[in-house]
């Protein structure tokens, strides 16, 4: 089995330490690259062919949301996923993340097992989003003028009415943080059947993964926040 290439984007060259020696003892993964800044994580995406970037927010100089744009935009990175380290679970530059192309997010001071399979989750295309994530990604989108009040409509609406009426509930469903098996109990269908959907879902919409589906859900309106 070909290991998952890991390349670590942090401005703090001991917790990059900390995440190599982790990574390495992982016999399914290696780590191909360091970057101390976002400029540096771009050059090294292209030049080690990463397969996940753990790339953290706030860095000097090209920050890491500019470096998730600026890999997310280019046609030749289109396999590597990118999970964005954070101070807090929720951070404030959470939702543009994830707009930006970032395939989820986890907070630095997650377990070492928690960061191991954050790594596999978006080697394998999945969304790395918990339900309690979900929340406060919702609060945070809310926070920063996301209005879910279908102001985007335009531009997606022609997309979503190529979604099925089973795809639209799936896609209500990954918005509100469920997982293919609670969608399935939900909805009285496989896991399998879930799956299908969700990537049937993806391509319809021009979504990268998972987390790209529960910005559109409600940037398009389709869900409205609902502030408890």
């Amino acid at each position: 089995m070909t290991p998952i290439r890991v390349l670590l984007a942090d401005d703090q060259a001991l917790l990059r330490s900390a995440f190599r020696v982790l990574v390495d003892s992982e016999p399914d993964m290696q780590v191909v690259g360091e970057a101390a800044d976002g400029a540096q994580a771009v050059a090294l995406a292209r030049s080690t062919r990463a397969d996940v970037v753990l790339m953290d927010i706030r860095m000097p100089g090209t920050d890491g949301l500019t470096a998730t744009r600026t890999i997310s935009a280019d046609p030749d990175l289109a396999g590597v996923r990118i999970v964005m380290l954070t101070t807090f679970e929720v951070d404030e530059y959470v939702v543009q993340s994830l707009r930006a192309g970032a395939s989820g997010f986890l907070g630095k001071g997650a377990e070492p097992d928690e960061l191991l399979n954050a790594i596999r989750v978006a080697a394998a295309g999945e969304a790395l989003l918990s339900p309690v994530a979900t929340k406060g990604l919702i609060a945070t989108f809310l926070a920063q003028g996301g209005s879910g009040d279908g102001s985007d409509d335009t531009e997606y609406a022609e997309r979503l009415a190529a979604l099925t009426g089973r795809e639209r509930e799936v896609l209500v469903q990954v918005a509100g943080g469920n997982s293919n098996d609670q969608i399935a109990d939900r909805l009285v269908v496989s896991p399998l059947t879930v799956k299908t959907h969700v990537n049937r879902a993806m391509a319809k919409l021009g979504a990268r993964d998972r987390a790209q589906l529960v910005v559109i859900a409600y940037e398009s309106g389709l869900v409205r926040p609902r502030v408890e």
